[in-house]
């Protein structure tokens, strides 16, 4: 079933991009980037695919792949800090966030913000959805946006690269890119646990709580 769901997907994307050219490259990455796992690692294989073509240039698709990642990203960043912040402040307790998190989260931005946006971009899943914490924590929108283009720029061009060397063959990169997802999908289910079990320590502990 997820086989036959990754091919309709697949299928979708390429025929978009086919489609609508590098406009079609930038709205993929938007929607990949605006929290909804549109996978980037079949975007811009494709795109690169497409490259050794003659249909396009590399540079054109990794600014096209970037440009779509920063409307995206801006998209997803709107929505936590306009509708995600209020809600999680009213919310947020009910799955162990608390307000205490939020002035964290708000600091930790702040200071290592413009490295965590750029590092993500790098990484498969995390570069999905890092925008909507970002919003929520307040960064400054316009460093948030230059270092969204300055990540997903390098990952783009990778990718597009890689897709050009495969050609035709560029579909077997899918399997190689699942690896990563399912690690680092395993990394932020123990981050997960680590945080559960940390907040019901502190409700447990009656020193914890003064």
């Amino acid at each position: 079933m997820f086989a036959n769901l990754l091919g309709m997907v697949a299928s979708f994307i390429t025929l978009s991009i086919s489609t609508l050219g590098l406009w079609g490259i930038g709205v993929m990455m938007a929607i990949e980037s605006a929290c909804i796992p549109l996978p980037s690692e079949i975007i811009m294989p494709f795109s690169g695919y497409l490259v050794s073509q003659g249909r396009f240039t590399l540079w054109e698709t990794a600014v096209a792949g970037a440009l779509g990642c920063v409307v995206g990203s801006a998209l997803a960043y709107a929505i936590g800090r306009y509708g995600g912040r209020s809600f999680i402040w009213r919310y947020g307790r009910y799955v162990l966030i608390s307000h205490h998190d939020i002035e964290l989260a708000d600091r930790w931005f702040a200071h290592y913000g413009q490295g965590a946006i750029f590092l993500s971009r790098l990484l498969p899943v995390v570069r999905t959805f890092i925008s909507l914490p970002a919003g929520i924590a307040k960064m400054r929108f316009d460093l948030f946006l230059v270092w969204t283009f300055l990540g997903s720029l390098p990952w783009c061009y990778a990718l597009s690269y890689i897709g050009l060397k495969m050609g035709e063959h560029w579909e077997t990169l899918g399997a190689y890119f699942h690896r990563f997802d399912a690690a680092i999908g395993i990394i932020l289910l123990i981050g997960l646990f680590w945080w559960i079990r940390r907040h019901l320590r502190h409700i447990k502990t009656p020193s914890d709580r003064s």
